[in-house]
């Protein structure tokens, strides 16, 4: 647990109380990039033990804050420590969740280094632009409306010590029109100090929120408030800032009163957001429904509390040695998130063949939109109604791994279809894991554990069996049978069915479709709640090249696809980012653009032409060491790092007509050889009728 941190003469200095005596030498503190992963290692100086506990001291020094302090980056902090061969980390936490914790301001960069308590009490560093960067350190609201709120601007030391400050805090809602300027002019002796390479100025606004009430009268509004502040010296400005956010350093509670107007209730929340900015928000009040949310609120605390998980567990434990329900089988896709992949494959085979089985969907409440109106039976994942499907089925059908603290009953056959032909190492086979709050031989312990509990396990081809049996460390029966999930493109692969499907899609029936389903890279994620939406492709010039006769459609990654304006292409650029299943598009596209994704291996099967737009192979290929597959020497395609030669390709392929090359036909005897449309009935023959298949 951090008990000080403090930062002068350029370097911040921080102690850590440890309930046990560590060993310098192989105990550090280690910042991990909660973007990139990118990890910095820093040892401890000095242990002292304090009242039979041990105080850890160490420093962090100005060359280890320019290296932590990069654009838009935050930093998560750990203790390591290694014992016997083993790395264990933990997350720091901070005694004082609510005491302010001193910041690092680097005038050159012109960014501050911002130390925070996360809302689960750790401790993290934000790094912000210094202009962007206006922190509430209180903030209050009375029942009569009175608010206020104060804190302080940083700002980068120009040389120049202002005479005058004038200050505004702008309150507003641009969709509404709204605006309201608060204007404070300031003597610059209490409100303005220099502080090493940079200066603080503080501000303190006083406002009433019943002016803000004739706005709401019939819904909620959201006010979104900042800073304006501009300082003078000799009657001329000298320098002007205008954070548009307060950010809200603490871990405070939301204020909320209930005020009244005219004859209504208004309830008024100061609050912020996951991002830690502050807002306003003003909504009619209405007792029952705040009576509902105090109670699902403390629903929600007694769920997570550990007494309740320990309960639940035992609970789940107990109902597992009643008789199984023979008939019951419980379907799960990427936890809870999809209809899709293999098991909806198995699913809709045992649905149509097996009527006697009851047909059951384990869904994350969060994403039941997927399962609604489609004829589905289904619960939510860890409710009281999950607990007894899972307790009394007779049968698991996963493609990923259920949670380790699951006790899989006795009479539970686990099939285990997993979703993919393997291109990167998995579990044992990896080298390093870099995932916070674990460490690579606890992640290699728990999957390999996980992996015990299944009973059978899918596996696409040969090349698979042979990674799948030493990576999962997996000893039990493999059904080496193909993937269900592309029976689907064997069985629908007809002009009636694709034809159809555009049709429901408005997807023009006289233009050729290219599908671009490219790999989710970590550099497009640069900060909290910003993607960037960079495509790489050249849309433009493809459409003028190509859209005569293609239209394209977009496969991405759903935080990448939501920033993309394609209103430029209408008509040519169809956005099908957040489809529930891709095996139609693949079944509707003439061609397949894609880069390092494993989409090729399912894809190869319609022998259609696939291109391999790898733009960053040479940044690329240092990661290539951790891949199964020699992609660069066998990939079933042209390697291409323009668009003009992505355009050169397709032309070539049109006006050549694709032939399946030997490349192609040795990629394919390789990995589909399996695939037949007859996948799915050999795994149900297998596992639910005890049938040997060929």
């Amino acid at each position: 647990m951090l008990t000080s941190i403090s930062h002068q003469n350029e370097e911040y200095k921080l102690q850590i109380l440890s309930t046990s005596k560590t060993d310098l030498k192989f105990t550090y503190l280690r910042f991990v990039s909660r973007h990139s992963n990118d990890k910095l290692d820093i040892t401890f100086e000095e242990s002292k033990e304090v009242h039979r506990n041990f105080l850890l001291s160490t420093k962090i020094s100005k060359e280890y804050l320019s290296a932590i302090i990069t654009e838009n980056q935050c930093w998560d902090l750990y203790i390591v420590i290694n014992h016997e061969e083993q790395s264990n980390q933990f997350r720091l936490k901070t005694k004082d969740s609510s005491a302010p914790l001193p910041l690092y301001v680097d005038s050159k960069k012109e960014m501050v280094l911002l130390p925070y308590t996360t809302n689960k009490g750790n401790l993290s560093f934000n790094v912000k632009e210094i202009e962007s960067m206006a922190i509430v350190e209180k903030s209050s609201l009375t029942k009569e409306g009175a608010a206020s709120i104060g804190g302080y601007i940083i700002i980068p030391d120009k040389g120049e010590t202002p005479s005058e400050l004038n200050m505004t805090l702008i309150i507003q809602n641009e969709d509404l029109g709204i605006e309201e300027k608060i204007v404070n002019s300031i003597n610059y002796e209490s409100s303005y100090s220099k502080q090493g390479n940079h200066a603080i100025c503080k501000f303190q606004f006083e406002f009433n929120v019943e002016d803000f009430f004739s706005y709401a009268e019939k819904s909620l509004i959201l006010l979104e408030p900042y800073v304006e502040i501009s300082y003078m010296k000799d009657n001329q400005e000298v320098g002007k800032s205008t954070p548009r956010n307060l950010y809200w350093n603490q871990k405070n509670e939301i204020l909320s009163e209930k005020l009244n107007y005219l004859q209504n209730k208004k309830k008024v929340i100061i609050g912020k957001t996951n991002n830690n900015y502050l807002y306003i928000s003003i909504n009619e009040y209405r007792w029952s429904k705040d009576i509902l949310i105090k109670v699902k609120n403390r629903l929600n605390r007694w769920k997570k509390s550990f007494l309740t998980q320990k309960l639940y567990k035992r609970i789940f434990a107990l109902v597992g040695k009643l008789p199984a329900k023979k008939n019951l089988v419980v379907f799960e896709s990427f936890l809870g998130k999809q209809y899709s992949d293999n098991p909806r494959a198995i699913y809709e085979y045992l649905k149509e063949t097996h009527p006697e089985y009851k047909l059951v969907w384990s869904v994350d409440k969060r994403f039941i939109h997927n399962f609604k109106d489609k004829d589905i039976d289904y619960v939510n994942r860890f409710s009281i109604k999950w607990l007894f499907h899972m307790a009394l089925a007779k049968y698991w059908v996963t493609n990923s791994r259920m949670p380790l603290w699951i006790p899989k009953p006795k009479h539970c056959t686990y099939l285990q279809t997993w979703h993919g032909t393997p291109l990167k190492k998995l579990a044992a086979d990896m080298d390093e894991v870099h995932m916070p709050g674990t460490s690579t031989q606890r992640y290699k312990e728990n999957f390999i554990k996980e992996a015990s509990n299944w009973d059978f396990l899918v596996s696409p081809n040969e090349y698979s069996t042979k990674i799948f049996r030493r990576a999962f460390q997996f000893n039990k029966e493999m059904i080496e049978s193909g993937y269900p999930r592309n029976d689907f493109l064997y069985k629908s692969n007809t002009s009636d069915t694709i034809n159809m499907l555009k049709e429901r899609y408005k997807i023009p029936l006289d233009k050729k479709l290219i599908l671009y389903a490219p790999t989710w890279r970590d550099n497009q994620f640069y900060a909290v709640g910003k993607y960037k939406f960079d495509l790489d492709l050249d849309l433009r010039l493809l459409q003028e090249e190509l859209g005569n006769e293609y239209v394209i459609i977009l496969r991405m990654h759903y935080l990448v696809a939501e920033n993309f304006d394609l209103s430029p292409y209408e008509g040519f650029v169809y956005d099908f980012s957040n489809h529930e299943d891709i095996r139609e598009l693949y079944l509707i596209s003439d061609l397949l653009i894609t880069d390092y994704s494993s989409v090729f291996f399912d894809y190869a099967n319609l022998k259609r032409p696939m291109i391999f737009y790898v733009y960053d192979i040479d940044m690329y290929r240092d990661t290539l060491r951790g891949f199964y597959f020699d992609f660069e020497n066998q990939a079933p395609g042209p390697l291409v790092k323009t668009t003009e030669q992505v355009i050169e390709t397709i032309k070539e392929i049109q006006l050549n007509d694709f032939r399946v090359s030997s490349a192609f036909n040795s990629f394919y005897e390789k990995f589909c050889y399996l695939e037949s449309g007859q996948s799915s009935k050999r795994v149900v023959d297998k596992v639910f009728r005890g049938r040997n298949i060929t």
